[in-house]
């Protein structure tokens, strides 16, 4: 079983970054075979709108997200994890979810899927907000959360959230972190 775990945090070892590992960590623990990739370290252009998806069921920009395509395709578990910008996904994380435009394409206007339609893959979405959490501060980034999930075919199972971020840091909470690990575990379970 394998599972992509995504960091779209441009802060490596943050609040997001330590979610995410400890959620990396469960999974482990059950011998799940687990790749993490940092959405910061990639060349990804944005989505160009340009419609050849459309023509093709599959992005002619050549670039980082070429791996990642494959990566989804490949994938049991996908795992996304962001901070919280303006009540949405950050930037970087966007760019990626936009980029799954292809796919969306390739099943419903050629009716020829470019990813396997078949497979059965569960995600996981983390999200970390500086404030304190006020009404609606996750709905943005889950409503695009569940529209990606959607385009690669993959049954949107959970969710983690940590607001309050700019006052605590994730990593000073044991509780949230050994929710997120037991989340690791859980989600590895169901997907076997």
């Amino acid at each position: 079983m394998k599972t992509l775990a995504i960091l779209g945090s441009p802060r490596r070892n943050m609040n997001t970054d330590t979610l995410l590992n400890k959620v990396i960590e469960g999974m482990k623990e059950q011998d799940i075979e687990v790749e993490k990739i940092e959405l910061a370290n990639m060349h990804i252009h944005s989505c160009t709108a340009c419609g050849a998806c459309e023509k093709t069921g599959f992005c002619i920009i050549k670039d980082d997200m070429n791996n990642l395509y494959k990566k989804f395709d490949q994938s049991d578990v996908v795992i996304v994890a962001s901070p919280i910008y303006f009540n949405s996904i950050s930037s970087i994380t966007k760019i990626m979810v936009d980029r799954c435009q292809m796919f969306w394409s390739s099943k419903y206007i050629l009716n020829e899927p470019s990813i396997n339609r078949n497979k059965k893959r569960r995600g996981l979405f983390i999200a970390t907000g500086g404030s304190v959490q006020k009404e609606h501060q996750f709905l943005g980034a889950t409503l695009v959360m569940d529209l990606f999930f959607k385009a690669i075919n993959t049954e949107y199972t959970y969710n983690l959230f940590a607001q309050d971020t700019d006052r605590l840091l994730t990593k000073d909470r044991p509780k949230l972190l050994q929710e997120a690990f037991e989340l690791g575990k859980k989600l590895a379970e169901i997907s076997k």
